[in-house]
């Protein structure tokens, strides 16, 4: 996948338990209302997870996680027919049977590959775009496995080695995901945004997840329901440092986002 201007991943969460309240949608009419509002703000790609990875989530049944996606997926389809959808799991099997039963386009895999084994292998049969995120244990140990020498290092070291090994199986289509918040400090995360340049070495559409995470709201003394200006301010520095995608919860906000760096970066190769 190329992007010649960054796009907007909407997130739609059909869990009961996402760490942004506002972001659960498991009726079919919030859902609905969801859809057509990220549309009608100009949402690129629909981001669909059934399984809560906030830190020290639940673990579900693969059955539960797919009876949650499935009908959201199919809403979207009636709705928006012409909009790629992801879905964001880490299971093969999961991934696997909404691109048989519906096409989807994308999947997100916040694991890189790490927690399923057949994970690289399907995408290589399937022949889809694929979203490797770096994670170090699952949700409910990531909290405490955040001891790094290097974090940009070892992150984008990570990422590379897997790279390698999706390209050996004939994977043409990855987008890497430096993983804010998964396994990593608020220090951790900072340096990441940082150095978010040197991500770009990798050779891949690069996509940012910030949308109102504890490295807004704690380093604000907020909610995640009070950070959105500081997502805004975020989203903004990534994408002056060379983000592809935004992955968010306020689709509009993301788009003026882009709209407003595009013209500055523009302004400045005059």
């Amino acid at each position: 996948m190329t992007f010649r201007t960054p796009a907007v991943m909407g997130i739609i969460n059909v869990t009961p338990d996402s760490f942004y309240s506002s972001s659960r949608t498991p009726a079919y009419n919030s859902l609905k209302q969801r859809i057509e509002k990220f549309i009608d703000e100009g949402v690129d790609i629909f981001d669909i997870g059934g399984y809560s990875s906030r830190p020290g989530a639940e673990d579900i049944s693969a059955e539960t996680e797919f009876s949650r996606l499935a009908p959201a997926i199919e809403t979207i389809r009636r709705i928006a027919p012409g909009f790629p959808i992801s879905i964001d799991t880490f299971r093969s099997g999961i991934a696997e049977k909404c691109i048989d039963e519906f096409g989807v386009e994308i999947i997100n895999d916040i694991s890189g590959g790490s927690l399923d084994p057949e994970m690289f292998d399907m995408v290589a049969e399937k022949k889809c775009a694929y979203v490797m995120m770096h994670m170090r244990g699952n949700p409910e140990t990531m909290s405490g496995l955040t001891q790094y020498d290097d974090v940009v290092a070892e992150v984008i070291e990570d990422l590379s080695f897997k790279l390698a090994r999706l390209r050996e199986k004939g994977v043409a289509d990855v987008i890497v995901d430096p993983g804010f918040g998964f396994a990593k400090s608020l220090t951790q995360n900072f340096r990441l945004l940082d150095c978010l340049p040197c991500f770009k070495e990798l050779g891949a559409p690069l996509l940012v997840g910030i949308s109102r995470k504890s490295m807004i709201w704690k380093t604000l003394g907020k909610t995640p329901e009070e950070a959105l200006n500081g997502t805004s301010v975020l989203n903004t520095a990534a994408l002056l440092k060379g983000a592809d995608i935004l992955r968010v919860h306020d689709v509009a906000e993301a788009v003026e986002c882009i709209k407003l760096t595009r013209e500055l970066i523009n302004s400045s190769q005059l």
